[in-house]
């Protein structure tokens, strides 16, 4: 039996909240299901994740293979990040160590907003960067030139 950490769709029409359970492979999305280890509501702003991570930890450990969002979510949560510096056998203070790291940059993230708008954030930034560039080098050759009317005009009195 190869089981999976998938969502499951509950709520109402439009409105949906996921369950993140482990499940066999070929039951429906929506059918039976192993243990429900977490929620996910991605109609609130921010989304909501919510994961036992004990539980997700011991499926991951026996084989259960997460589905792409799901495994999006457990990275969010830091969860992937914990097992993989498990498996690399770095003792507790390192793992914590690394984990305090991952927390800070996650919060940096969430100060500037979202991945996406830092990124927008940048390039506008830079846009104005060079704007302001232009503007300085056309200043700066407008100086240049009326400087030298100004020396054509003495040198032709």
């Amino acid at each position: 039996m190869a089981v999976k950490l998938r969502l499951r769709r509950m709520g109402k029409k439009k409105q949906p909240i996921y369950k993140i359970v482990a499940a066999d492979s070929r039951s429906p999305r929506d059918g039976k299901f192993l243990e429900a280890i977490g929620l996910y509501n991605p109609l609130t702003d921010p989304f909501t994740i919510d994961i036992k991570e004990d539980r997700a930890m011991y499926w991951l450990n026996v084989g259960a293979q997460p589905t792409g969002t799901v495994k999006s979510l457990l990275s969010q949560k830091g969860i992937i990040l914990k097992r993989e510096l498990i498996r690399k056998g770095l003792s507790e203070e390192k793992r914590q160590e690394e984990l305090d790291k991952w927390a800070k940059i996650q919060e940096a993230k969430v100060k500037s907003g979202s991945p996406k708008k830092a990124k927008v954030d940048e390039a506008v930034s830079k846009e104005k960067a060079k704007k302001e560039d232009i503007e300085n080098i056309e200043e700066s050759a407008a100086e240049v030139k009326g400087a030298t009317s100004e020396n054509d005009t003495a040198v032709k009195e």
